[in-house]
């Protein structure tokens, strides 16, 4: 890989003369085609419309689903057809949306993460992850693989400036997109998670609703009496691809906890289109991803819209989470 090597490069060089990488190659650069378009929509916020207004719908999870929520999913749709992709799961559809049976990839995404956050002008994204259609298998079946069978995952960050960060299993790599050109270019190469780090991400206000291992950590963390003695500082975006992007920078770790409100004794994060992507990227840059007992892509999803818990990032971290759970409860 070349320092500022667009990421349509990477790909071709990547993908060789392989037919399922050229199918996954074809596949993830419309799906950034339609990133771009997101991305454009998202720079003029208020000049494009009302779009953190609702649209009247919700989601299968109960989620309000924003104007750009929909304008995201119809975008990142538009460009699936085009490629070899025989079924779409999203989450801004309640059912498994069949393609071309004839294809041999299945998609699943998040067309736009964090909507809550368009009318603050805090960092959103897209999150989606590509696995090949197993022979014989039914198309509706094909989105229901454990994280370990993905060929791809990849977010994009529209903040300040837009960027990707993308694995094929060779590494994760973050490229950033030149507007003028409309070219995602390569920022840093196979990023490094450090293996520990004195910052964690939870949200606070749903603290008398964890359960006693994630209070324990939590606690420890607040009070300094931790494994490493470390004084922690906290943070909270309420944006998944902010919070990874944040770890994928500096290290530290993410943790959305199941906890006893109703509808979150699960988790709340969706272990198809959102755990999983996350998972891959974090494990190709040296971190880790759990549920607070199992690994996240080991996990064999029921349904498109399952839920999960999630505790991702530095390996060391989330390994001490996981001791809360299994050696000092």
């Amino acid at each position: 890989m070349k320092q500022n090597q667009s990421v349509q490069a990477y790909l071709r060089d990547w993908a060789g003369d392989d037919e399922l990488r050229c199918d996954v190659e074809t596949t993830i650069n419309l799906l950034l085609k339609g990133t771009q378009s997101i991305a454009e929509t998202a720079s003029l916020g208020p000049l494009a419309g009302d779009l953190s207004g609702d649209c009247g719908g919700r989601n299968e999870d109960g989620d309000v689903q924003k104007n750009f929520d929909v304008k995201a999913h119809e975008i990142l749709m538009e460009a699936s057809s085009k490629g070899p992709v025989g079924v779409v799961g999203s989450e801004e559809s309640v059912n498994v949306i069949n393609l071309d049976p004839a294809s041999p990839l299945a998609v699943v995404m998040d067309p736009l993460d964090g909507s809550s956050n368009i009318e603050t002008n805090s960092p959103i994204g897209t999150i989606f992850s590509i696995y090949e259609i197993p022979k014989g298998a039914l198309l509706q079946s094909a989105v229901l693989q454990p994280g370990t069978q993905q060929l791809a995952a990849a977010y994009v960050i529209y903040g300040t400036h837009t960027c990707l960060v993308i694995t094929v299993g060779e590494g994760t790599h973050f490229f950033t997109l030149d507007p003028k050109s409309q070219i995602y270019h390569l920022s840093r190469k196979k990023l490094k998670i450090p293996n520990i780090s004195k910052e964690y991400a939870i949200n606070a206000s749903n603290q008398r609703c964890w359960d006693t291992p994630i209070q324990n950590y939590i606690q420890d963390c607040m009070s300094g009496n931790n494994d490493q003695k470390q004084h922690f500082n906290m943070r909270w975006v309420a944006s998944l691809v902010a919070e990874a992007h944040r770890i994928f920078g500096r290290g530290g770790i993410f943790l959305y906890p199941r906890d006893t409100r109703q509808g979150y004794e699960k988790g709340r994060l969706r272990l198809v289109y959102e755990a999983n992507p996350m998972a891959f990227l974090m494990e190709q840059a040296g971190g880790a991803a759990t549920d607070g007992v199992q690994r996240i892509m080991d996990i064999k999803p029921t349904s498109l819209h399952e839920r999960t818990p999630l505790i991702m990032g530095s390996t060391k971290n989330v390994g001490q989470v996981a001791d809360y759970y299994t050696k000092r409860s």
